[in-house]
């Protein structure tokens, strides 16, 4: 499996980078007011090195700061992030140079036109934290849940990313664009732009599937934007341009060509499909920051670095990001999708009988009526093999290919009937909370409804079918269901998006509340 590390300010994960920090520190008689900070970063680097974040567990790692902004205050007041950015020097260009001088090649004047448009990013989280009583045998989280009577202790994060500022219809001004790891519970957050501005931004919306986010600086004016290009005609080969704010050196910018498209990523919690590959320099720092083509236009948003390899960084393609922000801009989440079909995975036996070279794909059993399955004509039986040329490995894999598209997107979807291939057309369809309930009452065997204490969150359990996987488990009318796998739940929609995740898992854990305590218990279907 194939780890990836988002963009963290702090984490660097580049053997490049450590192997300058050496040399840095050779030279230290001569620059010791530069050395210092970057013996910061070593320190930092090394043993993150030895132990790598996955993307999704390293959304909650503190991120020490950046060696520009070691000794800027953070506000303790929880509305704002009151880090101070230093200001680079303008891009404009230096006094007499012709337009004519071959100095000014493409990716000079490229720079020169987008830069302003280009923000860092500076948030600050407002923690509490649990006394955990069992530091190696639960998380936090778990003993807040065993022991809520622990004392707490309030903690200020910082953390830093960039940004770039969009216009997509030419109706949303103020709208900034970045990945969602990297405002991930912020309590403040502040863009800071090339000519010196520092503004406030709230948080429109964001999906971590998709690691996109959307941000609005009310009030601002005179905010320039970046023309949204397409990454659909994008060749290998093609000059690229990354500007972004790495280990906090602000407007930072780095060149590269397209290495690969269409890639695909796993991840601890997933995979991710249809990446850019690129070898331009992406480092800590850099995450939501654009990817450019040479006339200046956004291609892309910088994601992900291949912990294990230089030169090796993703991009999310701007074509699937604006059918995110569209979403996000419309109605603050993106939502979920199905073909209406499930499934089960296929061991050595059921590939034998079928046919099959390997056990692998999902095995359709059942195909809901007037669904997109329906309507493109899958059929149970049907061995499901790929989506867009990802192979499906399992109901599993299906799930976590079908999370990476929306109801905008149009798939190509392999598959094996009566020993030979087939590709069907078909649109996915919006997973409505109404067809999760139904599902889940009859996948689960129950029900559920708003919890009768808003402010703790959860859903209450208001009934339970008998002789389903729900009675079998011993759950009972009046519990609450406080998280669905590693998918915490406040209401029944973030329920049903959790049910809608796991629908096809054949086991499930639940963290129920009863009687004022929390269980960990393992629902099997």
């Amino acid at each position: 499996m194939m780890f990836i590390h988002r963009q963290l300010p702090g984490h660097d994960m580049s053997p490049r980078r450590t192997g300058c920090v050496s040399r840095a520190v050779r030279g230290a008689a001569r620059a010791a007011r530069i050395v210092l900070p970057l013996l910061a970063i070593a320190f930092v680097a090394l043993p993150a090195a030895q132990h790598p974040l996955s993307p999704r567990t390293a959304l909650a790692a503190e991120s020490p700061p950046a060696p520009l902004q070691a000794d800027q205050p953070v506000s303790s007041q929880p509305g704002r992030a009151a880090i101070t950015v230093p200001t680079p020097r303008s891009p404009a260009l230096p006094p007499g140079i012709p337009d004519n001088s071959p100095r000014l090649t493409p990716v000079v004047r490229a720079v020169n036109a987008v830069a302003p448009a280009v923000v860092n990013i500076t948030t600050a989280r407002v923690v509490e934290r649990n006394f955990n009583p069992f530091p190696g045998l639960m998380d936090d989280e778990a003993a807040r849940e065993m022991f809520p009577s622990l004392p707490t202790q309030r903690q200020t994060r910082r953390s830093l990313g960039s940004g770039v500022i969009i216009n997509p219809d030419g109706g949303h001004p103020g709208i900034v664009l970045t990945n969602a790891h990297v405002i991930a519970g912020a309590t403040g957050i502040a863009v800071h732009l090339l000519d010196g501005r520092s503004l406030d931004a709230e948080l429109l919306g964001s999906d971590t599937d998709f690691d996109i986010a959307v941000l609005r600086v009310p009030g601002a004016q005179n905010l320039p934007a970046i023309k949204m290009a397409t990454s659909s005609d994008l060749m290998p080969g093609e000059t690229v341009i990354a500007i972004g704010n790495p280990f906090g050196f602000a407007h930072t910018v780095t060149t590269g060509v397209v290495s690969a498209l269409g890639r695909s990523i796993k991840v601890e919690q997933g995979m991710i499909t249809d990446l850019i590959q690129t070898d331009t320099a992406i480092n800590p720092g850099n995450s939501g920051g654009p990817l450019l083509n040479i006339m200046g236009e956004l291609i892309g948003i910088n994601t992900a670095v291949y912990a294990k390899g230089e030169g090796i960084g993703f991009a999310i393609p701007v074509d699937k990001a604006r059918r995110v922000v569209e979403e996000l801009l419309g109605q603050g989440r993106v939502d979920p999708v199905w073909l209406g079909v499930l499934g089960q995975d296929i061991d050595q036996r059921t590939a034998a009988w079928l046919g099959l070279k390997r056990a692998s794909g999902m095995l359709v059993t059942e195909v809901q009526q007037d669904t997109p399955a329906a309507k493109a004509g899958l059929r149970p039986g049907d061995v499901l093999v790929s989506i867009n040329g990802n192979p499906v490995e399992d109901k599993d894999g299906y799930i976590m290919l079908l999370r990476n598209y929306t109801h905008r997107d149009t798939l190509e979807v392999g598959l094996l009937r009566e020993g030979k291939t087939a590709t069907l057309r078909m649109t996915p369809a919006v997973f409505t909370q109404e067809m999760a309930e139904r599902l889940a009452e009859r996948r689960w065997g129950l029900r559920v409804q708003d919890a009768q204490d808003q402010r703790a969150g959860g859903v209450r359990i208001n009934a339970v079918l008998p002789n389903s996987p729900a009675a079998r488990l011993g759950l009972a009318p009046g519990d609450v269901v406080r998280q669905v796998g590693s998918v915490r739940v406040g209401n029944p929609r973030d329920f049903a998006q959790a049910f809608a995740r796991y629908r096809l898992a054949g086991k499930v854990t639940l963290l129920i509340l009863r009687g004022g305590k929390g269980y960990y218990v393992s629902l099997a279907v």
